[in-house]
This record gives structure tokens, C-alpha cells and sequence, in this order.
């Protein structure tokens, strides 16, 4: 294993074991906004992926044991744990969350912005989406038996263009506006359309697919 993947697991985490704690002992009486903080930081992890070498050692070593364990801490675990992540918010959320980014690392490892852009999808722009909906939606909405609001949708968009702005900057990946404004929009219309926390996979792949359809 390359220095580069072994400092990327341990930035890995010691990131994840770090928002665990915060949200099961800072945020502990805020159970809610405890998942959605964990949801949205872990984010984050998009600046950590050009230290990995190795396409494995970030898909399966980085990535998919996350599969694993966000299972097993969900409502379905036959472990039955009783922590507040897991019973708040849709049970199986996290576990489409670290599937989609193992998918990811897999195909697109040697293209790590677009790996971003995923993960941003579904970090930053849901996550958000269901926090500022959940406390300020007003105007709500039903598509596929999944409430949500406009007051959420907005702000994934919002969120969404800016997040991308920065991504792709950081990755030094030439700014096209009208491309950025798209991908935002077509995973903000699959984030209000796929109900039951599905949406950590169809934000996350209909932003990468747009994305890619629009630069290729």
C-alpha cells in the first residue's frame, strides 16, 4: 500500500470517527439535525480523494466498509443498535450514501472531481435540502409518497451550484455556469421525486450522468 492511501484511510477515518462523536455526544438531544450535520459534513470526504494512489484501496478499503457499517446501524441491522443516527430520518439514507460513493471511487477514480460531484449531490444538496425543509417548508409537496417541501428544493439548488462552483475549482476544473445551473437542477428535480431516502442514489448519479453528458 502507497503512503498516499494510508495517509487517505487515516484522513478517512479519523474524519468519520470525529463526526460520529460530535453527533452522538455534542448533538445528542438535537437527534434530527445530529444525522443531517453527520449527513452533510461527511461531505467533506470529496477533499480527501486526490491523497488515495490506489483505486481499490479507496473503493473498498475507504468507501465500501461504510456499507457495512451504516447497515448495521440502521433499523434493519440485525444487531438492532439503538443509536440516534440511525433512528431518525430514513433508516437505509447512509447506506445508499456509502454504496453510491463506492460506486464512484470504483468507475471514476482517475476523474476525482467527478466523484465530487456526486458526492456534493448528495451530501451538501440533500442534506441541506432536508434540513431547511424540515424546519422552514412551508409550501409542501407529495410526488412519490414522500413528503417534501419548495423551500427545500431551493435550497438544494442553491446549495448545490455553489458546492459545485467550489469543487470544481478546487479541482481545477475550467467553470462553466450554465453546465453547473443543469447538473443542479436535474439533481434537485431526482432528490424531489425518489421517495424513502433513495435519493442519496439518484441525486448523486443523475448529478454525475448530467454532469458528464454536458462535458463529454
Amino acid at each position: 500500500m502507497e503512503p498516499g492511501d494510508i495517509i487517505g484511510l487515516a484522513l478517512v477515518y479519523g474524519y468519520v470517527i470525529l463526526l460520529l462523536v460530535i453527533s452522538e455526544k455534542v448533538l445528542k438531544k438535537y437527534p434530527n439535525f445530529s444525522r443531517k450535520f453527520l449527513h452533510i459534513m461527511v461531505g467533506n470526504i470529496l477533499f480527501i480523494l486526490p491523497v488515495f494512489t490506489s483505486r481499490w484501496v479507496m473503493a473498498f478499503l475507504a468507501a465500501a466498509p461504510f456499507i457495512i457499517l451504516t447497515f448495521l446501524m440502521s433499523p434493519s441491522s440485525p444487531l438492532k443498535f439503538k443509536d440516534r443516527i440511525s433512528t431518525s430520518g430514513h433508516g437505509l439514507g447512509l447506506v445508499y450514501y456509502s454504496i453510491s460513493w463506492t460506486v464512484l471511487a470504483l468507475i471514476f477514480f482517475d476523474q476525482p472531481w467527478i466523484i465530487a460531484v456526486g458526492i456534493a449531490a448528495m451530501s451538501y444538496g440533500d442534506g441541506m435540502a432536508a434540513l431547511i425543509g424540515k424546519q422552514y417548508g412551508k409550501l409542501k409537496y407529495n410526488i412519490s409518497g414522500d413528503e417534501k417541501s419548495l423551500e427545500g428544493s431551493l435550497t438544494m439548488f442553491l446549495v448545490l451550484i455553489a458546492a459545485l462552483w467550489i469543487v470544481l475549482v478546487y479541482y481545477g476544473i475550467p467553470i462553466n455556469i450554465t453546465v453547473i445551473a443543469i447538473v443542479a437542477l436535474v439533481a434537485t428535480i431526482f432528490e424531489a421525486v425518489t421517495p424513502k431516502g433513495m435519493d442519496n442514489l439518484t441525486a448523486c448519479f443523475s448529478a454525475v450522468i448530467s454532469y458528464i453528458l454536458l462535458t463529454i
